[in-house]
């Protein structure tokens, strides 16, 4: 006969139940807990307390177990984790039937940001010495999170200039009354409360656009100052850029950073130096799409002896030969001092000038056979003729053409997008990480890290489960 199943709240055990019992021997909490113990806190920079008045302290390794449990589990706020180490059976076992709140949380949080970096450093050499990171093909991009504020309640220039000058406009009016006033009446007179309150909100906005100018900026939050407007998810918004390299073989996160700046441009070669930092040397190729090709960046690259493949992206380096006179189809000879372009021509010398960046000038060739030029129109529709900027760092753009059409860099430019995006899809996605929990540059760059450190110990966690020890 059938039943079914119930709770049975007056089950009585003869022995009481056991925690080892229901934490099973491959929990990611036990691979944690051998994971952390074999760190040694002080050297990472960990904090040690010292001395021994006053109540008792949770210990640093304790907090450390919690914090990586937590971002493995998808918990990333300190109310969240004061929860689970009383709630999860497996958070219990991994602090001992001990529940630090979120202020202790927070202050070891707070007081411990470069070790809980270096603890990401750790993660990576693990997987180095487990053979897990194949230094044959690696892959850089950037995405955007957005930041811990609210768009509605940041300083625009554009929007305070506005407001800026409508209260000019009724303060003026109120000060003239006043004035009038005073001719014919004795005594002191005032402006009205709500008028000196607007006279407050003058004030604040004149300082909020003397903060916009020292930070040469048209747009800032007041409560996070490091945030920039950018692009995110369909959306612009105050947000960072987060950065990481990606291991083809493995797909472990083998660098990372956090910058705020709007675009990947200058980002190349910085990711190439943490990588070197932090595993030793870079791998064989490492492959950038088309936001990392900075002329500036690739000539660096280069200097430093790093071997990367960039996608330059069409508008640099089209597809196919529907695109006859394209720029990248001018020769530039620096002896003779000259372009040439695919007829022969030769486009003289004319001026420097900014580039589109500003970031450094760049010369400017002018062909003046266009009269005779029997294609001139299928060449530019300038009247003048074409023109042809060469910056200081063509070479490196041309070096980098040419790569392109070896059948090797070419595969490894396609594999890129199935490297690097599926980290960021599994973090944000899956892992429902989507916007930073804290404030500031050097507060998302430690929260960061604890997201990428958490990614490759799940990955390692799968290689300890099948039998591999920590070393000693």
């Amino acid at each position: 006969m059938s039943y079914e199943i119930r709770a049975d709240y007056g089950q009585r055990y003869l022995f009481p139940p056991s925690l080892e019992e229901w934490v099973g021997e491959d929990h990611p909490a036990r691979f944690i807990r051998e994971f952390v113990d074999a760190l040694e806190l002080e050297e990472l920079g960990f904090g040690v307390r010292s001395s021994r008045d006053g109540r008792p302290n949770y210990a640093g390794d304790l907090l450390l177990k919690v914090w990586l449990y937590g971002y493995m589990s998808r918990i990333y706020s300190t109310r969240g984790l004061e929860r689970a180490c009383r709630e999860h059976v497996s958070l219990l076992w991994l602090t001992g039937m001990h529940a630090p709140d979120h202020n202790t949380l927070w202050r070891f949080w707070r007081d411990n940001k470069a070790g809980l970096r270096e603890v990401f450093k750790r993660a990576v050499g693990l997987a180095l010495e487990w053979d897990m990171v194949g230094m044959v093909l690696h892959a850089v991009d950037g995405t955007k999170i957005a930041a811990d504020v609210s768009k509605r309640r940041a300083w625009h220039r554009e929007d305070l200039e506005k407001l800026l000058e409508r209260l000019d406009g009724v303060l003026e009016e109120a000060e003239l009354e006043v004035e009038g006033a005073q001719q014919y009446e004795l005594g002191e007179y005032r402006l009205p409360e709500k008028l000196q309150d607007a006279e407050r909100l003058r004030e604040a906005i004149r300082d909020a656009l003397s903060e916009l100018d020292r930070a040469n900026r048209d747009h800032l939050h007041p409560s996070d100052g490091d945030a920039r407007m950018m692009r995110c998810e369909g959306k612009t918004v105050f947000a960072y850029n987060a950065q990481a390299v990606v291991d083809a073989e493995s797909g472990l996160v083998v660098a990372q950073e956090v910058v705020n700046e709007e675009s990947d441009r200058g980002q190349l070669t910085g990711m190439l130096e943490e990588v070197e930092q932090v595993v030793g040397e870079t791998a064989e190729r490492t492959v950038a799409d088309a936001g990392y090709g900075s002329g500036e960046e690739l000539t660096r690259a280069g200097e430093r002896g790093y071997e990367v493949v960039v996608n330059l992206g069409e508008t640099v380096n089209p597809r196919g030969n529907d695109k006859e006179f394209h720029a990248s189809k001018f020769a530039y000879d620096a002896e003779r001092d000259c372009c040439v372009c695919p007829r022969g021509e030769e486009l003289s010398f004319e001026r420097t000038k900014l580039g589109r960046h500003k970031r450094y000038r760049v010369r400017v060739y002018r062909c003046h056979h266009w009269r005779r030029c029997a294609v001139r129109w299928q060449c530019s529709r300038d009247k003048r003729g074409r023109m042809i900027e060469i910056g200081p760092y063509h070479g490196a753009l041309v070096h980098q053409r040419v790569k392109q059409r070896e059948p090797a860099n070419r595969e490894a430019l396609e594999k890129r997008k199935v490297i690097v995006e599926p980290v960021f899809g599994v973090i944000k996605h899956v892992r429902g990480f989507r916007r930073w929990t804290v404030r500031g540059i050097e507060g998302v760059k430690t929260q960061w890290s604890l997201v990428c450190t958490a990614h490759n110990l799940l990955k390692l966690r799968r290689k300890w489960g099948a039998g591999m020890q920590m070393p000693t």
